[in-house]
């Protein structure tokens, strides 16, 4: 493809060349006349601009499926582990249960729904656009699930266990269909680099926008003590992300299309290949070969798990850490807003430097950054709140950053095997499905250790005293035991949070 393009350039210079040098420039002394290359240099400039300033209309469908799902994920993935131990009551055994249940689920639907969606022959699996448009309603549904008690909950009552269940396989089941379509259109809507950082930037731009409803959500419901008002907002941006991914499934085209090959067919040169155990064998062996796909899926795993332990815990953390008088609850509004929404700032600014050195060196960088990070908090301590918030928020930007550059490599790998194995289209789901399945029982495993270990150090007996724990409610609690059972409960969970930071780096 480089060698096709540098010839079609060195053609279009020489031919350039000889109009120039055959072309009669009728100018008088006194009139300024530009030559050929000056226009020209001038043409590209304006030509240069006008592409920037224009809206892709392509990249701008593809993009409004993370507005939509990025509305709904952030706040899912934010408030459902506090809204099930503190205000649902959830106990320990039933909360595992569920993340098992969860786990299993999570890993088995991605390369199920990979392989589908690459070799089915119904429409509304096998086009990326179809898949996005009829599952996004769903998608929506399953996003209200959790925030709807089915009846009052008692403490440790069964019911909210199997609303917990039934609540996380709904939406990753049907976050899993819409956005492994999207990631496979991601690869096939173009091979070529610049097109893909392109989507990269409308990405983030949307990402940017659709974060911003964990901190509207927080200002209007006052950090979910408003539940009513948590409730309407939950409906609302339910509603919006629907109208945002049936644009994507209008509106967005890949390649292949383009040319006419249809994508659901491409990759099926005989009729006894569909849905067989042995081609899923058979295709999932090829991708898991790759050296590359191995080191990517390791190194993604701890990311995940980073990833969701941020996304779960940080409200936990800080409202457990960082007492109410130093942040007032519009500022921890703000500042669980900024965990979201800074990340996609960061990317964007980072483009010049992504075309410069390379997605790898730039993901390289921030693990380095958050190891070094997180060792220097955790010798400072506990004591510094308004450092320990910046760090906080600090910790959740640069994974959140670093995480939005996934699709890149996993690109990269779609592209190799394509190659290698010389295939009419690519299996692009399939890689991106298999991919989840080693990366996703990271986000069930997260919330599992972690609410273990807080346990360990009281936090389950806290929350059965109050609602909302905070650290006067801590030492009134642990006051029965010792007089200073609540700054060592604080700084326990304090070690516990940086301890687990910094040995993930």
């Amino acid at each position: 493809m480089g060698s096709v393009h540098s010839r079609y350039e060195g053609a279009k210079l020489k031919q350039r060349g000889r109009s120039s040098g055959t072309t009669q420039h009728r100018c008088t002394p006194q009139v300024f006349c530009p030559t050929n290359t000056d226009a020209e240099e001038e043409a590209h400039a304006v030509g240069k601009m006008k592409l920037a300033l224009e809206i892709h209309p392509n990249a701008l469908a593809y993009s409004m499926t993370t507005l939509g799902a990025g509305m709904m994920n952030s706040v899912f993935n934010f408030y459902y582990v506090k809204l099930f131990l503190n205000r649902y009551r959830i106990s320990e055994v039933a909360f595992h249960q569920a993340q098992v249940v969860f786990m299993i689920w999570n890993a088995i639907n991605d390369p199920l729904f990979g392989y589908i969606q690459d070799n089915s022959k119904l429409p509304c699996c096998s086009r990326r656009q179809f898949s996005i448009l009829y599952g996004a309603p769903l998608y929506a549904l399953a996003f209200l699930l959790p925030w709807f008690p089915w009846r009052h909950y008692e403490e440790g009552d069964w019911l909210s266990g199997l609303h917990l269940i039934i609540a996380l396989c709904a939406f990753d089941g049907l976050l899993t269909f819409v956005l492994l379509a999207q990631c496979a259109l991601f690869a096939e809507i173009s091979t070529r680099h610049e097109s893909r950082l392109q989507l990269i930037k409308y990405n983030q731009v949307a990402t940017l926008i659709g974060s911003t409803s964990v901190l509207f959500c927080g200002l209007i419901s006052d950090n979910m003590e408003n539940f009513a008002y948590f409730q309407a907002f939950a409906v609302l941006i339910a509603a919006l992300a629907t109208a945002c991914m049936y644009y994507t499934g209008k509106y967005s085209t890949s390649q292949y299309e383009q040319r006419g090959i249809p994508a659901e067919n491409a990759d099926r040169g005989n009729g006894d290949r569909a849905l067989s155990w042995s081609s899923v064998i058979s295709l999932t062996k090829q991708i898991m070969t790759e050296k590359n796909f191995v080191f990517f899926v390791t190194m993604n795993f701890f990311q995940v798990f980073h990833l969701a332990f941020c996304n779960n815990f940080m409200m936990i953390f800080a409202d457990n850490l960082i007492p109410k008088d130093v942040l007032s609850s519009s500022l921890r509004s703000i500042m669980y807003g900024a965990g979201f929404i800074c990340p996609q700032c960061l990317v964007l600014l980072s483009h010049a430097s992504l075309k410069k050195f390379g997605y790898y060196r730039i993901i390289l960088f921030s693990f380095y950054f958050e190891g070094v990070a997180a060792a220097v908090m955790f010798v400072l301590g506990p004591g510094h709140y308004h450092l320990l918030a910046f760090y906080l928020t600090t910790n959740m930007v640069i994974v959140q950053a670093s995480f939005s550059l996934f699709n890149l490599p996993l690109a990269d790998i779609v592209d190799a095997d394509l190659i290698k194995h010389k295939r009419r289209s690519p299996l692009s789901s399939m890689v991106f499905g298999t991919n989840a399945l080693f990366t996703k029982p990271a986000q069930s495993l997260a919330p599992m250790l972690v609410v273990t270990i807080l346990n360990q150090f009281g936090y389950e007996n806290l929350n059965n005293e109050v609602a909302q724990p905070d650290p006067s409610a801590i030492k009134k609690v642990c006051s029965l035991k010792t007089p200073s059972s609540g700054d060592l409960l604080q700084q326990q969970l304090t070690s516990t949070n940086l301890l687990f930071q910094f040995v993930l780096q």
